[in-house]
């Protein structure tokens, strides 16, 4: 061998203990810059526990905005639990707009029953149900004719007065 030529046998041997992981490889190893937002990418750090379907419903409602209409259909589904069963037999719910809730009762005295115990009633939906908006209870007989319809009508005999 001349001074010029290498020698290819400690090149061999170190490839070998390289590649049998007894040697570090030649190269140097590139250390990325650690950010910020790389430590929602490591494991065991917080917030990175899986959760379960409810709480994944739960935060998807609240940020969709959906919990007042889930409340309030809830109320509805569960008007048997809030009113008991009696009263739901002769007691539904038939409306729900600016913080009023409206009863229709099978009687004007199953109307007039509840009408004495809307404190109750009243309490025990917001403890339920904050999330529905209820702030009164109005509780109505049974469908009956009526001239008057809509929440501006004019007072007086209506259509009769026209009459022959």
């Amino acid at each position: 061998m001349s001074d010029g030529d290498v020698d290819p046998v400690p090149e061999t041997i170190s490839t070998y203990l390289r590649l049998r992981g007894l040697e570090p490889s030649p190269r140097s190893k590139r250390r990325r810059r650690r950010r910020d937002d790389d430590d929602e990418n490591q494991p065991f750090t917080a917030g990175r526990d899986p959760k379960g379907l409810g709480d994944a419903l739960a935060d998807l409602t609240r940020q969709s905005g959906w919990n007042s209409q889930l409340a309030r259909e809830d109320l509805v589904l569960q008007w048997e639990q809030v009113a008991g069963e009696e009263t739901a037999r002769h007691a539904a719910p038939v409306a729900l707009s600016d913080g009023l809730l409206t009863v229709q009762c099978d009687s004007t005295a199953w109307a007039k029953n509840l009408q004495l115990m809307r404190g109750a009633i009243v309490t025990e939906l917001m403890r339920r149900f904050p999330d529905a908006g209820v702030e009164n209870v109005r509780f109505i007989g049974p469908d009956v004719p009526s001239w008057k319809w809509g929440p501006r009508a004019v007072p007086g005999r209506g259509p009769r007065d026209t009459y022959g």
